[in-house]
């Protein structure tokens, strides 16, 4: 007489139903939020820097009250702006730092990219920047952390070329945070003067980019062109400087 086991179906236990509706209010809220942070950015385009809750809440179609349930005050709306506002630099600017290009093509977009950002929100990146919205100190500025994480990819790309040419990479840190407060100084002070165009200004800075950088390599004995492309992975094309000048 023969026996037949039927084989037994491991069902797994189904996650402890309070831990599910904690997860489920976790992502409703942090949906809410992201909702909230995106109507206020189109409070400021409507209204300006100086933008107040009211008018905020008033975009996102609800009253104060559900406003300060989703953050603590108007402190960390103001982070979560900032944080909303850094995100798009990035996502616009990281294609442009990996893209492909010479030395002054690189610059150029990346220039552009940053120019761009604060030519379409003007009045975004003065409410992140002059910081009369919040009512209190903030617990991460989210000026100083966006520049850093600009800083910290440049100084990725110098140290890349710096170490495939041969040269000590040692400072590409300060000389990346050097560069980016240039920049964001330059573009302060276009944002609110507007006396030259922004292709204008992308030349400018281009120029003084590229003849800092074109400094540091001459320092070292190595002549670029700007207009050629380099690459560390596929060959450098340069003119080494090895008789020290004619």
């Amino acid at each position: 007489m023969s026996h037949h086991t039927r084989p037994v179906k491991v069902v797994p236990d189904p996650p402890p139903r309070g831990d599910a509706r904690r997860e489920r209010w976790r992502e409703h809220r942090e949906a809410r939020r992201a909702e909230f942070v995106e109507a206020t950015v189109r409070a400021i385009g409507q209204h300006g820097a100086d933008v107040g809750m009211d008018e905020i809440a008033a975009e996102a179609g609800v009253s104060k009250p559900v406003l300060y349930r989703h953050f603590h005050d108007k402190s960390d709306l103001y982070v979560a702006v900032g944080e909303w506002g850094t995100e798009l630099l990035m996502q616009r600017l990281a294609p442009e730092i990996a893209a492909d290009g010479s030395p002054n093509e690189r610059i150029r977009r990346m220039l552009d990219a940053y120019l761009g950002v604060l030519e379409q929100y003007p009045d975004l990146y003065r409410f992140v920047v002059r910081r009369t919205f919040t009512d209190k100190p903030v617990r991460s500025d989210p000026v100083t952390a966006e520049k850093t994480e600009i800083a910290n990819s440049l100084s990725r790309l110098l140290g890349e070329y710096l170490r495939a040419l041969g040269l000590d990479s040692g400072g590409v840190e300060p000389w990346a945070h050097g560069l980016v407060g240039m920049v964001q100084a330059s573009g302060d002070w276009w944002l609110e003067r507007q006396s030259m165009s922004r292709d204008d200004l992308t030349d400018y800075l281009t120029r003084i980019i590229w003849h800092a950088i074109d400094g540091v390599l001459r320092s070292g004995g190595i002549v670029l062109d700007p207009d050629e492309p380099l690459e560390p992975s596929t060959g450098l094309r340069l003119i080494t400087d090895t008789g020290g000048g004619s």
